[in-house]
């Protein structure tokens, strides 16, 4: 029977041959960091304890590992060992990871202020056309709802008829339908692909969809978006650093400053429950109740100055 480390590399390998590069990319990464805490002995299910799940953690933490990326091992771990339990090969302890992190935190705000989303938005002069072309990706992705950069990447020419975009998130399937403003009708037909050969609506891909030189293809691209806007960040000056997650989280915190209900917002964004749209507003939703508070201490405060009077 399979340990720990010969089943982790099993599942990796099943879901690289199913064609879930970015998934088996993930397995691959937890397993590393398994054997960088136990070592490259193999260990038997039945020694993951909630003893030994908590000195991971601390592990990682040391390693100087985010939150998030804890979560994310940890997660992967607990997917691993479900599947395990599922074939008789681990033992089924109720709660096992109760006891460590497995959640999203919000302590690193993605999102711009409006003043630098308006940097955005204006033109940007002595930048090279590489540069602009960031730029533009970037304010395209916003006009398009927080267009996940995933997403732009895999749209197909049929995904377009007319002024109106219907696609699939790469993330959770669900299907999208965006009417393009006059801005982004603009963008998509300043960068649409002319190739007549390419499926693809812009140029980010070359390769056939689903094959692994598409998955490496669309990770440089990625890549080279991010190196990209962290320099254009940095001649706009913005407050909050640039990434490929930016355009999403601003479109988001945006619409719930316009008072957009936040189901509207999930459904706008093809969130898989409202649940992950509350998470990108949480760092917001404590700034708009002391705002409110500070209006309902003003209000008082007006009432009590004009018993003076």
């Amino acid at each position: 029977m399979l340990k720990v480390i010969a089943f982790m590399r099993q599942v990796a390998k099943e879901l690289y041959t199913g064609g879930n590069y970015g998934t088996a990319h993930v397995y691959r990464s937890s397993l590393n960091a398994i054997i960088a805490y136990h070592g490259e002995t193999d260990f038997a299910f039945r020694e993951v304890t909630p003893q030994w799940l908590k000195g991971f953690e601390i592990h990682l933490r040391a390693r100087g590992c985010s939150w998030n990326t804890v979560s994310t091992y940890l997660r992967t771990f607990r997917a691993v060992y479900n599947r395990a339990v599922d074939r008789g090969m681990a033992p089924c302890v109720p709660n096992l990871f109760r006891s460590v992190y497995t959640g999203t935190r919000t302590d690193c705000k993605r999102s711009l202020e409006l003043k630098d989303v308006r940097k955005i938005f204006k033109f940007v002069s002595k930048v090279t056309p590489a540069m602009c072309q960031t730029r533009e990706w970037l304010l395209l992705m916003f006009l398009l709802r927080g267009l996940p950069f995933v997403d732009l990447a895999y749209l197909r020419k049929r995904d377009l008829c007319g002024d109106v975009i219907t696609y699939r998130r790469r993330k959770t399937g669900r299907a999208l339908s965006v009417t393009l403003t006059p801005e982004a009708k603009a963008l998509v037909e300043k960068y649409r692909n002319r190739d007549q050969s390419s499926p693809y609506l812009f140029s980010l891909l070359k390769s056939d969809e689903g094959t692994e030189t598409a998955y490496r293809e669309y990770q440089s691209a990625l890549r080279r978006f991010n190196r990209q806007l962290m320099a254009l960040g940095e001649i706009l000056r913005t407050d909050e650093g640039l990434s490929s997650y930016t355009a999403r989280h601003t479109w988001a915190t945006m619409a719930y400053h316009c008072e957009i209900h936040p189901g509207i917002i999930s459904e706008a964004m093809g969130h898989s429950s409202i649940t992950v749209t509350e998470t990108y507003l949480k760092p917001f939703h404590n700034k708009k109740i002391d705002e409110a508070n500070r209006q309902v201490v003003d209000f008082v405060k007006n009432s009590l100055a004009l018993d003076y009077y």
